[in-house]
């Protein structure tokens, strides 16, 4: 017989020569140790993409209109999380969370669009 231990408990191992750990609950609590760090990355990403987009909603009635970077700022709009980039052949470059899109202006003006 084997002295294996279970990964997550350390308690010894019966049943299968290929089994790493000791019950069900062992086996999600390791590889839940596991993910954590990526997890959440992408949890954090997620949220304030989440938060972008409710904020660009919630200013973006009718579709298209214009407010200022100190608007977005005071509801906490992030400019670093986007989720497209798009450049006309103009030249101007829109920045999209999902379909809610913005171009910067002059003097610390916004356009905001939804794309459809």
């Amino acid at each position: 017989m084997s002295n294996r231990k279970c990964l997550d408990c350390g308690e010894k191992i019966s049943g299968r020569i290929d089994k790493k750990f000791c019950t069900d609950y062992c086996r999600n609590s390791y590889n839940n140790k596991a993910d954590k760090g990526n997890k959440n990355l992408i949890r954090n990403i997620n949220n304030r993409l989440r938060k972008n987009y409710k904020i660009l909603t919630e200013l973006n009635i009718s579709g298209k209109t214009k407010v200022t970077r100190r608007k977005l700022f005071d509801k906490g709009f992030d400019f670093k999380f986007i989720t497209t980039l798009y450049t006309t052949k103009a030249g101007n470059t829109y920045f999209y969370v999902y379909d809610q899109g913005y171009l910067e202006l002059e003097n610390e003006w916004f356009l905001l669009v939804k794309q459809e």
